[in-house]
């Protein structure tokens, strides 16, 4: 459409009277699983959320998180707070990681990118080394991606490039990881006949090696970093695919496990350490097992493990892994440009607003809320708080984390009146989540209920209108299950914590003395996500969305 058609002002809901104050919460990682000891949500006294789902059934329903509802691939992809967050402002979805980087080099855009250009700045006269876990496992990574990128890059001036590769196992059936290696190895074979120097510098399991997450072991990280920038490691071979045969002949060997090992030359010598005046591109496309190694490749000022040498390289991410630290600060493909936001458009129509969060999910609740966009849409319209998130310490230390704190803020914020929106994110059941502990992430559940409990509050006393969801599961499974659901146990016969989100749905009620007695929930959105929630928040401000915002949950049923 052409700007001069273009308006922000929102057509007034038919039914729905604008100037009640809305309270928006998003409890980070909380979402519907069934009731067992490791649900932390069943588990954790939560009245004020039990109540919303005990109450009227046409206001509380489930909605999707996960998946192709927040952009990504396929139903196996897991959702998150980046992705989530931009589908809960933005009211459509946009293609996010693996579909991205999928885009990005189909249409050639990624050669294009600020982030290819810098590292191509490193052709002349050094190696790109690609890092990454090599399988069609899709959760990760993808071969397929791999390979088109090392065509490209040999397409466009790289001359010598080294392959640092993780096996899998884990996505993928054990054992598949040979015929990854040698699938590799005959596309190298191929760049080698046109002239380019590419070869397999290093390997290793992706559990053992380089692909830690959560600060769980930076051993892990540290295996990966030996082998890859000093050329170390226990086990040295001169070809790739005998390595990992050898290596699987050993004892409990599995893909997912293989000890880090380098290839060397005819004299013994590692055939591709990262050095100075190199490029690094870390190739997988997920997130949660790069930020460690992206640490270790950008930051000066490092102290999780002896690097022995910080050899001064361009590094790049496939994607940037985290938009918090911004990290990588340089990347090879870009998240999507979301424009004509909720909040903007909110924003536009007179909504003064207010978000808080503390440190971990501030971002969340502004700049992925606002479709990747820092700053303010109007100074005179809006406050964005953050609290700082306590440091120093695991989640699972102070497991209550800063929700009392938020929900202050958010009370004040209400109850001040100088507000039409006021939007929180309540972090404690996924931060916690993450570090597996259950008896503190049930203690986070219930300190995020009673954060939920003192906003609803609020809302009753200024007669506003409440909705609380959340942004995908985590706390409400903690367990690995296998195919029939049973909890998986260990070798020895021990629970498998699950610290990962999940794929499950997550909450969402309405609610307060502000809302019409016919506001329900619709029957005829059954596959509703995160994006439809935009619409919905929308119209409980007394407006229509936008015609290609993904529909509404809500109808106004006459009494």
């Amino acid at each position: 459409m052409g700007s001069s058609e273009f308006s922000w002002k929102l057509a007034e809901h038919p039914k729905i009277p604008k100037g009640k104050t809305v309270a928006v919460v998003v409890l980070d990682g909380w979402g519907e699983a069934n009731p067992d000891q490791y649900n932390c949500i069943h588990t954790a006294e939560t009245p004020a959320m039990d109540s919303l789902k005990q109450g009227a059934p046409d206001r509380w329903r489930l909605v999707k998180a996960h998946g192709t509802a927040v952009g990504l691939p396929t139903e196996d992809d897991m959702g998150n707070s980046e992705v989530g967050h931009n589908a809960l402002g933005a009211g459509r979805i946009f293609a996010q990681g693996a579909k991205l980087v999928d885009l990005a080099l189909a249409s050639g855009k990624i050669y294009d990118g600020e982030g290819f250009k810098y590292i191509k700045e490193s052709f002349e006269n050094g190696t790109l080394h690609l890092v990454g876990l090599l399988s069609d496992g899709g959760v990760h990574s993808r071969l397929d991606q791999l390979q088109l990128l090392l065509k490209g890059a040999s397409e466009h001036g790289a001359k010598r490039i080294r392959v640092h590769i993780l096996t899998d196992g884990r996505d993928v059936l054990d054992g598949s990881s040979v015929g990854f290696v040698e699938t590799l190895e005959n596309d190298l074979k191929e760049l080698r006949e046109k002239g380019v120097d590419a070869q397999i510098a290093s390997g290793g399991g992706r559990m053992y090696v380089t692909m830690d997450r959560y600060e769980n072991d930076w051993d892990v990280v540290k295996r990966g970093w030996d082998a890859q920038v000093l050329g170390e490691a226990p086990y040295k071979f001169t070809n790739a695919v005998e390595a990992v045969k050898k290596l699987r002949e050993e004892p409990k060997a599995n893909d997912q496990y293989l000890p880090p090992f380098v290839i060397v030359d005819q004299n013994s010598k590692a055939v591709g350490p990262i050095v100075d005046g190199d490029a690094v591109v870390t190739v997988n496309f997920r997130a949660d097992r790069m930020v460690m190694a992206a640490k270790a490749f950008e930051y000066e000022n490092f102290d999780k493990f002896d690097r022995v040498r910080f050899p001064k390289i361009r590094y790049a991410g496939m994607l940037q892994y985290d938009g918090e630290l911004k990290l990588p600060s340089k990347y090879l493909v870009s998240p999507p440009e979301i424009e004509r936001t909720s909040g903007e458009y909110l924003v536009h129509n007179g909504i003064r607003t207010f978000a808080c969060s503390e440190t971990v999910k501030f971002g969340h609740v502004t700049f992925f809320w606002n479709g990747n966009r820092s700053g303010y849409f109007n100074p005179a319209l809006e406050e964005y708080v953050e609290i700082p998130s306590d440091s120093g310490i695991t989640f699972n230390v102070q497991p209550k984390m800063k929700a009392l704190e938020i929900a202050e803020k958010a009370r004040d914020a209400i109850l001040n009146r100088k507000f039409d929106q006021v939007r929180v994110n309540l972090p404690n059941s996924d931060m916690v989540g993450h570090t597996g502990d259950i008896e503190a992430t049930v203690v986070a559940c219930k300190a995020a209920d009673e954060a939920v409990k003192m906003i609803i509050d609020a809302i009753e006393h200024v007669g506003g209108i409440y909705v609380i969801t959340a942004d995908h599961g985590n706390a409400e499974d903690m367990v690995k299950r296998n195919k029939s659901g049973k909890p998986q146990l260990d070798k020895n016969g021990n629970i498998q914590i699950l610290t990962s989100h999940t794929l499950q749905p997550v909450p969402i009620a309405i609610g307060g003395p502000g809302l019409l007695p016919g506001v329900k929930f619709r029957k005829d959105v059954p596959t509703g996500g995160l994006a439809n929630v935009a619409a919905t928040v929308m119209n409980l401000h007394g407006f229509e969305a936008p015609s290609d915002y993904e529909p509404t949950l809500i109808e106004v049923v006459d009494n």
